[in-house]
């Protein structure tokens, strides 16, 4: 079969089970595991982002699912991942044609800028997302640490009030518009908080919002089992940025224990050298690195000067 017999539409709800199958074959395959299907434990990587934020696209030979993507709109800044592609159907055209309908999906939302992590050691992904103008920019590294007793002094999104909640969702909206501007995770936040995959932490100065972290714990969400993933985190940028930082971090580290995580788990890219370093004095440790790519070759939201975690993975 060649990639002219392939066609691309939206995901079936009923072929999520194989899709989540697929990309654990892809990927553990890739990364020469002996259990590829052991890949990524009992995280739930396509399930759960089938929702409002994201939209999956499925590639399908006949009524077989050969391979996917997931596409996320942030607001006016969209990235995707994962592509994967059963192994069976590597070097065959599949992941062009997902990317091509990934790009005219982009274009529909009227994205200002895209990104994606991969493989920083892969020249064939590289070379791949490059023919659709994406730039392989800064380093991402994926920092761990473990689950200590944080700061109490948070509240979270699940502890508001109805009425409150949407004042909230608009004051995140602000700060992550210093991040890049039209950046908005309203959706991935209320699709958090609507499938109960975690909480989003708020650190509060009376009813104004310091900073905000999602955050994913547990099995059969995109953090697994006695873990803490903070997706995405920022604070205001400004002359005490920094210990806003600081003090997030440490509010994603009380909140980890209390929901019984061992381990926070992050993703930094080093394009925000300052997020980094303060990562690094709090002690967090690399697990693995990729490479952020990015659409135009410009830095995006990854400036020294921000204070914040993005994790595309």
């Amino acid at each position: 079969m060649t990639a002219a017999e392939c066609t691309v539409r939206p995901l079936a709800a009923e072929d999520l089970d194989a899709a989540g199958r697929l990309v654990r074959l892809a990927f553990g395959t890739f990364l020469h595991l002996p259990d590829p299907m052991a890949t990524f434990g009992d995280r739930d990587m396509i399930g759960k982002r089938w929702s409002d934020t994201s939209k999956a696209l499925g590639a399908y030979m006949g009524q077989r699912l050969v391979g996917l993507n997931v596409i996320t709109k942030w607001g006016k800044f969209g990235w995707f991942g994962p592509l994967a592609v059963h192994p069976e159907f590597w070097g065959k055209g599949i992941a062009k044609i997902l990317m091509t309908s990934t790009m005219d999906m982009f274009s529909d939302w009227e994205t200002t800028a895209e990104g994606l992590f991969t493989f920083s050691e892969s020249p064939k992904h590289t070379g791949l997302y490059g023919k659709f103008g994406f730039y392989p920019r800064f380093l991402t590294l994926v920092m761990r640490h473990e689950a200590v007793a944080g700061s109490e002094g948070y509240s979270t999104l699940s502890k508001l009030e109805d009425s409150q909640q949407e004042d909230i969702l608009r004051q995140c909206r602000e700060i992550s518009a210093t991040v890049y501007p039209g950046l908005d995770l309203s959706q991935e936040i209320s699709s958090v908080e609507k499938r109960k995959l975690g909480d989003t932490v708020l650190l509060m100065d009376d009813s104004r919002v310091e900073g905000f972290a999602v955050c994913h714990t547990g099995a059969g969400t995109e953090a697994g089992s006695n873990n803490c993933y903070v997706k995405f985190a920022a604070v205001p940028s400004g002359d005490q940025s920094r210990e806003k930082f600081s003090n997030l971090i440490e509010a994603c580290m009380g909140f980890a224990v209390s929901s019984g995580a061992q381990t926070v788990e992050a993703g930094v890219n080093l394009g925000k050298t300052l997020t980094f370093e303060e990562l690094k004095r709090l002690g967090f440790t690399t697990l693995f690195q990729g490479v952020a790519m990015q659409r135009p070759n410009e830095p995006g939201s990854n400036r020294p000067e921000v204070f914040a975690i993005e994790d595309w993975r």
